[in-house]
């Protein structure tokens, strides 16, 4: 018993060091594109941590037609995976969201966002740090940036943390598509270290609290 003690505090020191920037492939690959021209959509920029996560959980909301992980909001053109790890470029990792406004709503990405990350640490989630972590909304308009200062506000005052909520709403800036690897990455490397023990957690219990709202398989 004593051993089996032992054994689990090891893997949970293992485990507390999983980051996503030490489980990244280091090849580069040219990125893809979006097309999709039958649809009516909308788009969201959003920023909690890992875009490996944020991508698993907009993939799976009904409504949503596509999640692309990429770079936002820095001063560097066209960055590189590493060049953005440095944290000298100024870029959050981010994932675009492209959606049907007509079966979801931004209001409800905006509660995915606030519910799926921690939003009163400065620069990290987990064992992720850097500013490339930063929790962020870059929003298009000005309704975007209504509905999520509003959102901010009142989950303030709620007292839903017992932290102040440090998440930057900024203006679209810009967006740079990360590298072909990055995407669907929890969909095709589920058995990774990173997607086993970090974000398929997570993911279990996002699709518990938003069961309603899943795509039907």
């Amino acid at each position: 018993m004593k051993m089996q003690k032992i054994l689990l505090m090891n893997v949970l020191i293992v485990l507390s060091f999983i980051s996503c920037a030490q489980q990244h492939p280091t090849k580069k690959i040219k990125p893809m594109t979006d097309t999709n021209n039958n649809i009516k959509t909308d788009t969201a920029d959003f920023g909690e941590g890992c875009f490996w996560c944020t991508e698993a959980f907009f993939q799976r909301l009904n409504g949503v037609i596509s999640v692309r992980s990429g770079y936002g909001g820095g001063h560097v053109e066209n960055p590189t995976y590493e060049e953005v790890c440095d944290k000298t470029t100024g870029h959050a990792e981010i994932a675009r969201i492209i959606f049907d406004p007509s079966i979801i709503s931004y209001d409800e990405l905006l509660e995915v966002f606030w519910k799926t990350h921690d939003p009163t640490t400065l620069n990290q989630q987990g064992a992720d740090k850097g500013p490339q972590y930063r929790s962020v909304i870059f929003y298009h308009n000005n309704k975007q940036k209504e509905k999520a200062e509003k959102y901010k506000a009142a989950l303030d005052k709620s007292g839903a943390w017992d932290k102040p909520i440090v998440t930057a709403i900024e203006p679209f800036k810009n967006y740079y598509p990360a590298e072909n690897y990055h995407q669907n990455y929890y969909n095709d490397n589920q058995n990774q270290g990173y997607c086993r023990f970090v974000i398929q957690p997570k993911l279990e219990k996002f699709e518990k609290v938003f069961k309603a709202k899943l795509k039907k398989n």
